[in-house]
C-alpha cells in the first residue's frame, strides 16, 4: 500500500460523513468496558477516543501510516488510548486484541487477503472484527473526473504507471476472501450511503482531504493549483443540485466476523 500524507486537522473538519458511519459502527460493538481494541487507520483519532471512553478498564491502540493524521490524533492520548505510526500492511500482532475496529480506511488497503490473515492472527480467540469501508460503486463522480484529468495531454505523463489506489469490493467478492481465512459468524452487509454535501464548499473540503491527495502528489508544484481548480470545477458541474447541495455516491461494506 502506498503511504500518503494527510492533514489531520483539515480531515477533522472535512469528515462529517465518515464520522456518521463510524458512530453507527461504534453503536454496534456492545462493549463490556474491559476490551483491548485495535483501530486500523485511526486517522484523526476522534473515533478511537470515543471507543476508549467506552472501555475504561480496557485500552485502545490506533494505528495510521500518516504523520499528519497522528499529529492530530496524539493530542487525544490518555491512560487507555495510544497511537502508533504504522502501515496497516506491516502490522504483526499476535493474540492481542478483543476487537479490531476500522472505519472508512480499509479501502486504502489493496491486499485484503493479507489484511484478513494478519487481523485473524492479531485477535484473541473469540475476538471479532468490526469494519466499515467503501464498496463497489463509491464516488462515481469523483472517479470519472479523476480518470478524465489523468488522461488529458497536459497531465497524462505524470500518471504513467499509476496504480489505482482503492480496493472497493462487492459483498460477493468479499465473502470469497474472508471465507478462506477461518473466521466464524461472518456477516457482510452492503449499504447505499449516497450523500449530499450541504454545499460546494463542504464537498471541496472533502476533495482536498483526503480524496485528491494521492493524485495531486503526482503533479509538479507549478501545476498543482491549476489541477486542483480544474478538478473542483468539474466536480461542481457534475454534482451540484438545484438547491446548491452536491450529490456523490457512497457505498459501504460492513464486515463483522468472530475468530
Amino acid at each position: 500500500m502506498a503511504v500518503y500524507e494527510f492533514d489531520g486537522e483539515k480531515y477533522r473538519q472535512a469528515s462529517r460523513h465518515q464520522k456518521e458511519w463510524g458512530n453507527n459502527l461504534i453503536s454496534q460493538l456492545h462493549l463490556k468496558g474491559t476490551e483491548i481494541v485495535l483501530d486500523l487507520g485511526c486517522g484523526d483519532g476522534v473515533l478511537s477516543e470515543q471507543i476508549a471512553k467506552l472501555v475504561p478498564k480496557g485500552k485502545v491502540v490506533g494505528i495510521d501510516a500518516s504523520c499528519g493524521m497522528l499529529q492530530t490524533a496524539k493530542k487525544l492520548e490518555c491512560d487507555n488510548l495510544s497511537f502508533i505510526q504504522m502501515d496497516i500492511n506491516d502490522m504483526n500482532f499476535s493474540n492481542e486484541f478483543d476487537i479490531i475496529f476500522s472505519n472508512a480506511a480499509l479501502h486504502w488497503v489493496l491486499d485484503h487477503s493479507l489484511l484478513l490473515i494478519r487481523s485473524f492472527c492479531a485477535l484473541k480467540q473469540g475476538g471479532s472484527i468490526h469494519w466499515n469501508f467503501a464498496g463497489d460503486g463509491t464516488c462515481a463522480a469523483f472517479y470519472d473526473v479523476m480518470r478524465m484529468k489523468m488522461q488529458e495531454k497536459q497531465y497524462a505523463p505524470y500518471f504513467e504507471g499509476f496504480i489505482w489506489l482503492w480496493f472497493m469490493p462487492s459483498k460477493a467478492q468479499y465473502k470469497g476472501l474472508i471465507d478462506s481465512v477461518g473466521f466464524s459468524k461472518v456477516e457482510i452487509i452492503e449499504e447505499n450511503k449516497d450523500r449530499y454535501f450541504s454545499n460546494a464548499d463542504e464537498m471541496i473540503r472533502w476533495i482536498d482531504q483526503p480524496s485528491i491527495v494521492p493524485f495531486i502528489e503526482r503533479v509538479p508544484d507549478e501545476k498543482k493549483e491549476s489541477f486542483r481548480k480544474e478538478v473542483i470545477q468539474l466536480m461542481v458541474e457534475k454534482t451540484e443540485q438545484k438547491d446548491g447541495s452536491c450529490f456523490e455516491t457512497f457505498r459501504r461494506i460492513n464486515v463483522t466476523a468472530v475468530k
